[in-house]
């Protein structure tokens, strides 16, 4: 089977790492979750006080990124490569409703997203890979084979983000993760540099009464009827 590229983007919340992560494991793809690159950097701003509720010093960031070392390690008791953020384990930090509550207003700096861009395109060279994100039908890959953009209605992407923090134990409102979400859409749509936005030749799905069974499936076809073209 010949190998492609598979660039997923959409909102927060629509399950794009999760369906990333199936179709890699299926297709024996790599797999890149670029939210988490993303998130290990505003991990660090919080880390260095660069970033609080009411300041954001964009030059500090700015200035650090040749400090800040990114690279994916695969765990293989967890089946999936997990975030290492200047060689410690960050997946489990990056992933709270504190740092999610930042990432958008990190992915705004054009010089973030420079640095983070160019490792991602460096990670593609060689195809059979799944990335998930926010511009990689638009700008990291603009030339892949399938590119998906999933979308949901925000209220359902809350819920399912709610029920997850719920379950690591995060204590959060269903309240503070709408505004979240609502707050991550217009900043990610709205931005100057790699705004969301749905690629020219890409394929729309909302998922928001499909399960990750039928949607999973969906997609798996489309995969199949795009490398019979190629």
């Amino acid at each position: 089977m010949k190998k492609i590229t598979i660039a997923i983007d959409g909102f927060s919340s629509t399950g794009k790492s999760t369906l990333a992560k199936q179709l890699a494991k299926e297709l024996e793809y790599v797999y890149v979750d670029t939210g988490a690159m993303y998130r290990a950097v505003a991990y660090f701003a919080m880390q260095h006080n660069m970033i609080g509720s009411d300041f954001f010093d964009k030059k500090a960031l700015i200035d650090a990124l040749p400090n800040i070392q990114l690279e994916f390690r695969f765990n293989a008791e967890m089946g999936f490569a997990e975030m290492y953020l200047n060689g410690e384990n960050v997946e489990k930090p990056i992933r709270t409703i504190e740092v999610s509550s930042f990432v958008s207003k990190v992915a705004e700096v054009s010089e973030v997203r420079s640095k983070l861009v160019e490792q991602q395109k460096e990670m593609g060279t060689n195809k059979a890979i799944v990335m998930d994100g926010r511009d990689i039908g638009t700008v990291v890959f603009p030339n892949a084979e399938l590119k998906i953009f999933m979308t949901a209605s925000a209220e359902t992407r809350a819920q399912r983000r709610f029920d997850e923090l719920q379950q690591k134990g995060d204590n959060v409102s269903y309240e503070d993760v709408l505004k979240n979400v609502i707050e991550r859409d217009h900043i990610d749509t709205h931005r100057e540099d790699s705004p969301l936005v749905i690629a020219d030749d890409a394929i729309e799905i909302d998922n928001s009464y499909l399960n990750k069974e039928e949607q999973f499936a969906a997609v798996l076809e489309l995969v199949n009827d795009v490398v019979k073209t190629i």
